[in-house]
């Protein structure tokens, strides 16, 4: 019998793990989504490769599955309860693809806690249309090791999107944050990627970077004192006209992920007694620019 995997959210990164898994006549794939769509169409760097999963937009539509995949947006958590209730039994497993570092947090609420595998997914994309999705990379996915992780991993070894397990994920989760944090720049200033070419904008993300370093290793992860630099250096690498995901979504009038982003950094940062004014600016800013 097929593994039943149910993803929630078939956005760029939620469609694209969607399309390889479907690949598999080992695996059973629905997704969740709010819009009914007929099939996913995604072009990757392997060329493009299209699915048919089952496509569901009601909960009260499912049933129990092997897995859970929920790819939505940090700050669509609560949105998530309404298929987590019908989708979720005795023995199905949550996988958290999202940014940040409070993946299990987010969901303790709804699922137990010892059945989410938190997940850093760096796979670049954006979609241009409700099933057409523009993979730009194939792609990695990180989980914490152990027998779920395990699980997880299995669930891609027919794809090629290179899924590998940490002993120090807290680790991971917390470098990803350092460079996910200084994208809000380009969402304060509506501008691409290209602007941290200005010195003056890399020393404020220097700055947001090093406010990311010293909450993280007050939470326990590993993080080098290079790591501002190293993440000027990689945004540096990038195309200039690149737009990152919540300078897309302020650009757009969508909700952003700010609080996932830089809020947690301050708020953590509250909670040990560590100053960061300039995230805590950033996120003040973006506030108001969006109200």
């Amino acid at each position: 019998m097929p593994t039943h995997i149910a993803i929630i959210g078939p956005g760029a990164i939620g469609g694209s793990v969607a399309a390889w898994l479907a690949q598999s006549p080992d695996l059973q794939v629905t997704l969740c989504a709010r819009t009914a769509f007929d099939r996913l169409i995604v072009d990757t760097p392997n060329g493009t490769i299209e699915a048919a999963p089952e496509i569901i937009t009601e909960p009260a539509q499912v049933g129990h599955v092997d897995w859970v995949l929920i790819a939505t947006k940090a700050y669509d958590a609560a949105g998530t309860g309404a298929w987590l209730q019908h989708l979720v039994g005795p023995a199905t497993q949550v996988a958290v693809l999202q940014n940040g570092v409070e993946h299990v947090a987010r969901f303790a609420a709804m699922v137990s806690a010892g059945r989410i595998l938190p997940a850093v997914v760096d796979i670049p994309g954006e979609r241009s249309a409700p099933g057409h999705i523009r993979q730009r990379r194939l792609g990695t996915i990180v989980v914490p090791e152990g027998q779920l992780g395990d699980a997880f991993l299995q669930l891609f070894a027919a794809t090629p999107i290179a899924v590998s397990t940490s002993d120090d994920f807290e680790t991971v989760a917390w470098t990803k944050l350092a460079f996910n944090c200084a994208g809000a720049i380009s969402a304060l200033l509506l501008k691409p990627g290209g602007v941290v070419w200005r010195d003056d904008i890399a020393d404020i993300q220097r700055a947001m970077v090093r406010e990311c370093v010293a909450v993280g290793r007050a939470e326990g992860a590993h993080l080098p004192d290079d790591l501002p630099d190293t993440v000027i250096a990689k945004n540096r690498e990038a195309p200039r006209d690149s737009i990152n995901s919540i300078h897309a979504d302020r650009a757009a009038g969508r909700p952003m992920e700010l609080e996932a982003r830089n809020g947690v950094i301050v708020r953590l940062g509250q909670d040990h007694g560590i100053p960061t004014p300039v995230n805590a600016i950033i996120v003040a800013l973006l506030k108001a620019a969006a109200e």
